[in-house]
């Protein structure tokens, strides 16, 4: 592999990787509301 070809795979990888911990550390630290969620409609037969 040349440079050039090393470094853009060095590049993809930091930005999927450093994008799903970003996502993470921000669920960590505001976690989805189970009451902001629709809610269900119940059909009763």
């Amino acid at each position: 592999m040349t440079t050039t070809a090393i470094i853009m795979m060095i590049i993809a990888i930091v930005t999927v990787w450093g994008g799903l911990i970003a996502a993470i550390v921000n669920l960590a630290r505001h976690p989805e509301v189970a009451e902001s969620e629709p809610e269900t409609l119940r059909v009763e037969l």
